[in-house]
């Protein structure tokens, strides 16, 4: 989730007393059903996402499309790279990036604003909308994503994908449990690394990081993916994160301790799961390093894009074999 409402909020709006960075909760949380129990019905056509190829949560919500076969249900719009000083903004002249053909905004503010003329709080991409009922339906990554699991099935291009199941029951407890240090530790660890505004809160931060590296690492010596044979939704969470990293965090956000690549297994899952059907097209290395190393200017004020890393996320992983 990034965020921003106006050139006064931004990341350093979050910082606390200690110069650590506090991630704001989201603030639409309404719930899709498929048999429209909860006011919001699964209907194709309906739903409309709003997303930035930069964002590590948005692209869960892509991913999770994607493996789906809800392209042709859910409608998407692609927002600029650059986080200028109105916040997200809609432009058909970069590529990938598209106009608001929806609600002609030009600001996903205004599209917050329509919502709700009174809303003030942050303005994050994923952000999914009801073109029926002219709102917001939710704009938290993980309750997105968990509504396209289940809710759509019947819009589902295939059977195969119908049948697919990033929660399933008898993986919730061990899914939630490696969701409830990873989220913390690495997820929102590098922001917490690269936002933080005292040596402490960095030091707490990066710590954290590379020790749920560590662990992460050491699970996948042992198993294919983190709940073992078949990918779930704790590899899609985890899985955009890691894709950025060494092109950005290990960088930009000071997290240098070390790269995906120094990680035999984790590099080689990174492989495995970019290598999966439909899963590349939702991973934008131009707009990721554009997108953080000009819109942070705190960080970096020449906004000085660095040329690396040279990674292939194609090389040979044999993670199959596991």
């Amino acid at each position: 989730m990034f965020t921003t409402s106006d050139k006064k909020q931004s990341w350093l709006s979050s910082v606390d007393s200690k110069g650590a960075y506090q991630r704001k909760e989201s603030s639409f949380r309404h719930q899709i059903t498929a048999d429209g129990s909860s006011g919001f019905k699964a209907e194709a056509g309906r739903y409309h996402l709003y997303v930035s190829l930069a964002c590590p949560w948005a692209c869960r919500t892509l991913m999770v499309r994607a493996l789906k076969g809800l392209e042709d249900a859910i409608s998407l719009t692609v927002v600029d790279w650059l986080l200028g000083e109105k916040g997200w903004s809609f432009t058909d002249q970069k590529p990938k990036c598209t106009l608001d053909t929806v609600n002609g905004c030009n600001y996903l503010k205004e599209v917050y604003n329509l919502a709700d003329p009174d809303y003030s709080s942050n303005i994050t991409v994923p952000c999914l909308w009801d073109k029926q009922k002219k709102t917001v339906v939710n704009n938290e990554s993980s309750e997105i994503i968990r509504m396209f699991n289940t809710e759509f099935n019947t819009l589902c291009k295939t059977d195969d994908q119908k049948q697919l199941n990033f929660y399933p029951s008898n993986l919730r407890a061990e899914i939630d449990e490696l969701n409830s240090w990873i989220y913390p530790q690495i997820n929102n660890g590098v922001y917490r690394s690269g936002f933080a505004k005292s040596q402490e809160a960095y030091d707490v931060a990066v710590t954290d990081v590379f020790s749920g590296l560590e662990k992460i690492e050491d699970i996948l010596s042992k198993r294919r993916y983190l709940t073992g044979p078949c990918l779930t939704e704790a590899d899609v969470r985890l899985f955009t994160t890691l894709i950025r990293f060494d092109s950005v965090y290990h960088t930009h956000f000071k997290c240098n301790k070390k790269r995906m690549v120094d990680y035999k297994n984790i590099f080689g899952y990174i492989c495995d799961i970019y290598q999966i059907p439909d899963i590349a097209q939702t991973v934008d290395m131009d707009h990721i390093v554009n997108h953080y190393y000009q819109s942070h200017e705190a960080i970096n004020p020449n906004r000085i894009v660095p040329i690396g890393p040279d990674n292939d996320y194609n090389s040979p992983h044999n993670r199959n074999k596991m």
